[in-house]
């Protein structure tokens, strides 16, 4: 093991610690908001949208995003805890928070939103909204990174990482690092497949590519992460694995699928 190149991390999840109660784990995630909804902007004004439509939209999606990603956790990792403390479900700045509760709840909030606003096409709307979840989610893997959670399994690695605030003595894959820079790079190929618009022409071929990539690399990045709760000590394949698997299999059927002549993308 080459123990000169391991990393011995144990940085405060607070950026100021004692003076100001901000983590940043808080900031990281507010950012991919931020970031999100200027690039969506520059999206509505290329293609003759109205920008102050983002608001509400934005509303939308945030609330999908948090109350979808808290009630993932609650019910897809400790169901028998927070169904019997149910105000436990609430203090979502206790941490817990899971991406396949957001997946799930994000497009119902958005199916609400095009009902309210007709002008939109659902498919419309979350083939560009899902170019920036992907930049949000490297964000959030570096805030999880920030807290020293969602770590790997141990590895002999020369880049592991020693998370000391865990109390470990021994190196681990630094999988939030791994599924960051995957996400940042989804990011970037996503943009670029917007600007050339070939997939915009089909609606919800972008929001397969995202399924398939980021749900394929979440359900092998789990190999190499330690289990998140008790009861994934035993099983073939981890909570994140299993909910993986019909989102790679719905992101495959849009993006291959063939082209409807009919369909309107408007």
């Amino acid at each position: 093991m080459h123990m000169s190149l391991m990393v011995h991390w144990n940085p405060d999840p607070e950026i100021w610690p004692g003076v100001l109660p901000i983590r940043w784990y808080g900031l990281l995630f507010m950012s991919g908001f931020v970031f999100g909804y200027q690039i969506l902007k520059r999206f509505w004004l290329t293609e003759n949208r109205r920008p102050e439509d983002l608001d509400d939209l934005a509303l939308y999606v945030g609330l999908g995003t948090i109350l979808g990603a808290r009630l993932g956790h609650c019910l897809f990792y400790e169901p028998a805890y927070y169904l019997s403390h149910p105000f436990e479900i609430l203090k979502v700045w206790q941490g817990g928070l899971a991406s396949h509760g957001a997946a799930i709840l994000i497009p119902i909030t958005l199916a609400i939103y095009v009902r309210r606003n007709p002008n939109y096409s659902f498919w419309w709307i979350i083939d560009r909204l899902v170019v920036v979840v992907a930049l949000a989610g490297g964000l959030i893997r570096l805030g999880n990174l920030m807290n020293s959670e969602i770590v790997g399994a141990p590895t002999g690695l020369p880049w592991g990482f020693v998370f000391e605030r865990l109390g470990d003595s021994f190196p681990r894959h630094p999988s939030q690092l791994y599924e960051a820079a995957f996400y940042f790079l989804t990011f970037f190929l996503l943009y670029r497949m917007h600007q050339r618009g070939s997939l915009l022409v089909r609606p919800g071929a972008m929001l397969g590519v995202f399924l398939v990539l980021v749900f394929g690399f979440r359900f092998g990045i789990e190999f190499i992460k330690a289990d998140q709760v008790a009861f994934e000590a035993g099983m073939v394949l981890n909570m994140g694995q299993w909910l993986s698997l019909p989102a790679v299999s719905l992101g495959l059927w849009l993006w291959l699928r063939p082209a409807n002549p009919a369909a309107s993308n408007a």
